[in-house]
């Protein structure tokens, strides 16, 4: 199959690297994923990747701690897991560079648009962590934003379900599933495929959006490939 788009943004959520273990890092899981991602930088695609840091914390759940403070600790976690996707590329052969929104040097490169660009041109895997750097502000956000800065065709979001549905699949028989979205129903209909700040990014720079079930990794491949997996949000 032969992809569609030339540059790409993939979002990963914490929880899919922590497999069945449910927290932490899977690294059999996290290796699944990188082998259709290896597979698309040698069919030529750019590919730039946002993870999240829910597999070690979630801001939001922390109680009565500092909001400011909570996100930041957030932060933190989604450079552990940008660590630990770029060591399981490294060992199948992948070039990778992992850039942060915070200046951590002993371990990664600051976040510069334009040395992003120029890893993503040299056939490198580039990984953002650290979200925007900023507080209230989610990792959807963050992908969201990234994709613009570097001009990303789409953001793929690879999720535990196949697409997104008119209400929760898991707790609901009689949920639809989308196969085609705007930007704007997603805002209307209050649909949480992600937070209306990244809906909002996306619709006013025409970035679309696919969302598509990581359950099976090979989908990582197939959704540059196949117009017909998972929903598309577009404008």
């Amino acid at each position: 199959m032969k992809p569609n788009y030339k540059r790409i943004l993939l979002k990963l959520s914490g929880e899919s690297l922590a497999g069945d273990q449910k927290n932490g890092i899977d690294f059999d899981t996290v290796l699944s994923f990188c082998k259709p991602i290896k597979k698309l930088t040698e069919a030529g695609v750019q590919v730039a990747i946002v993870v999240g840091g829910g597999n070690f914390w979630r801001g939001r759940s922390s109680g009565d701690m500092d909001r400011t403070r909570a996100d930041h600790m957030g932060m933190l976690a989604t450079t552990i897991n940008a660590l630990g996707v770029a060591d399981a590329l490294e060992q199948i052969g992948v070039d990778v560079r992992v850039q942060t929104a915070i200046s951590m040097r002993q371990v990664a490169e600051p976040y510069i648009r334009n040395r992003a660009i120029r890893h993503l041109e040299k056939g490198r895997v580039v990984i953002f962590g650290c979200g925007t750097g900023n507080p209230f502000f989610s990792t959807d956000t963050a992908a969201a934003l990234r994709a613009a800065e570097i001009e990303a065709e789409i953001i793929l979001k690879a999720t535990l379900v196949d697409g997104v549905y008119d209400k929760d699949p898991n707790t609901c028989d009689d949920a639809v599933r989308y196969d085609t979205l705007s930007f704007q129903e997603v805002l209307e209909k209050d649909l949480k495929v992600i937070d209306s700040t990244a809906a909002a990014i996306c619709k006013d720079n025409n970035i679309g959006l696919l969302v598509f079930s990581i359950k099976n990794p090979d989908n990582i491949y197939t959704s540059v490939c196949d117009a017909g997996i998972g929903t598309l949000v577009t404008n």
